[in-house]
């Protein structure tokens, strides 16, 4: 009995940003960053550039994490284009762009 050849998957881009910097594409639109709900403990999302893959994704999500008051965060992947950070928790807009900056990626500006 033979054991089959296990198959390696292709890479979503040519380079990652946590591990070969890369530019973000000029023509993608990015969407604004919103408040979707104005409860005690607001959820607000922002587009990121830059996150190509889990690692990128994992980076992020620890140092949003990491923040005084962030309660929960999620990352909506876009490999190589505009991706979502969502943010519940009341913490100010520019200490999270801080930290996503200082994790070597970008929050576009709306």
């Amino acid at each position: 009995m033979t054991t089959p050849t296990p198959r390696l998957l292709p890479l979503a881009s040519d380079g990652c940003g946590c591990c070969a910097p890369s530019t973000p594409s000029a023509t993608a639109s990015a969407p604004e960053a919103t408040t979707v709900d104005a409860t005690p403990d607001p959820l607000v999302t922002y587009p990121v550039t830059g996150l190509t893959c889990g690692h990128c994704t994992g980076s992020v999500t620890a140092a949003v994490s990491a923040l005084p008051q962030v309660t929960d965060v999620h990352v909506e992947l876009v490999a190589g284009g505009v991706s979502t950070l969502t943010v519940t928790g009341a913490v100010p807009p520019e200490t999270v762009r801080q930290a996503v900056g200082d994790a070597g990626y970008t929050i576009i500006d709306s």
